[in-house]
């Protein structure tokens, strides 16, 4: 299990701190529905820190692997269909940092907001 944490900027973009990343920060930039999805998890808030796992954990929310985006030429579509409990169904892209962070797109990863 990762923790990731993620911050909202003043122009209302969503960023995920990996000090650890020699890319661009641009390349960190949370969109195509990952920022819907952390709006959500952060409460309208402006930072979350996020429990990552590819094992199941109890009262973690799930995204589930739906294809590669060759049309975006990198990353993977996900899809959520509860947060916290409630019916939320979402499609999100997540780019190549998923592949930094776990070594490739996982078929599922749970996710779980720390308190």
């Amino acid at each position: 299990m990762q923790n990731l944490r993620f911050y909202k900027e003043n122009d209302d973009r969503w960023y995920v701190d990996l000090p650890e990343w020699t890319g661009s920060k641009a390349d960190l930039e949370m969109v195509c529905g990952a920022d819907i999805l952390l709006d959500k998890l952060s409460n309208q808030g402006a930072e979350v820190v996020c429990k990552v796992s590819e094992i199941p954990v109890e009262n973690f929310d799930l995204l589930e692997y739906i294809r590669d985006a060759h049309e975006r030429q990198n990353g993977a579509f996900y899809k959520t269909r509860s947060i916290f409990g409630q019916d939320f169904n979402l499609e999100v892209w997540l780019c190549d940092v998923t592949l930094f962070v776990f070594g490739y797109f996982p078929r599922k990863i749970y996710l779980g907001v720390e308190s």
